[in-house]
């Protein structure tokens, strides 16, 4: 039969259909391993999980930032220097000349970046004073392993913490020595210049560190 030209058929319209929703591979393994996040992380399910649920981040993004809370719940606690195979184990300083000394220490110096750890605040130190901080306060230091960081970890070389007058002595700039006058009421100290000007590797990305540095904390 011959069908005018605003007549239409539809051969499903007497049939019903079931429709399955499909999803492109990639989309499949994405929700696979969101299911297998989820599964490790829930002897440490906390108020991030909570949080992330309200979030609603697209399913990539959720498994990063998953992958990342992964990492760091499973990540050992070792002293600093065992995060090196061999273990890192300096030279006694006693034993170096001042040239050894100095290119041991930037050898050190360099060890850590490679680790992601930057040293903020040291050219108040003298190359002795600095490789000892390093020999017994960083390296022995207990921190979570991560095998991949994002971002750089902040050593506080000048305490700023819990005293702030090395800070304003020698890295604070005028607006924040005058900032922390008008906070305490107090007189900050003379500002001086650093006597040990050092080249210390850092991150590109970093160049403000020293002016929002934060003591060490893995």
């Amino acid at each position: 039969m011959e069908l005018g030209p605003c007549v239409t058929t539809n051969l499903f319209e007497s049939s019903k259909m079931v429709q399955v929703k499909k999803f492109p591979s990639d989309d499949v393994e994405a929700m696979i391993r969101n299911a297998e996040l989820r599964c490790e992380l829930e002897p440490y399910y906390d108020d991030s999980i909570t949080q992330l649920e309200e979030r609603k981040l697209p399913l990539e993004e959720e498994n990063n930032y998953l992958e990342m809370m992964l990492a760091w719940e499973t990540a050992p606690v070792l002293p600093i220097a065992e995060w090196f195979n061999p273990p890192l184990r300096p030279r006694n300083p006693a034993q170096l000349s001042k040239v050894e000394l100095a290119e041991e220490l930037q050898r050190l110096l360099c060890l850590l970046y490679e680790k992601k750890i930057v040293l903020d605040f040291t050219n108040h130190l003298s190359d002795e004073e600095l490789y000892l901080l390093i020999c017994l306060d960083i390296l022995p230091s207990r921190e979570k392993m991560l095998l991949v960081r994002d971002g750089y970890l902040h050593w506080d070389c000048a305490n700023v913490g819990e005293n702030q007058m090395v800070w304003l002595t020698y890295y604070a700039t005028e607006e924040e020595r005058e900032a922390w006058e008008e906070a305490t009421g107090e007189c900050a100290p003379m500002r001086l210049p650093e006597p040990f000007p050092r080249d210390v590797p850092r991150d590109e990305a970093d160049d403000e560190a020293d002016d929002d540095a934060r003591p060490f904390v893995g």
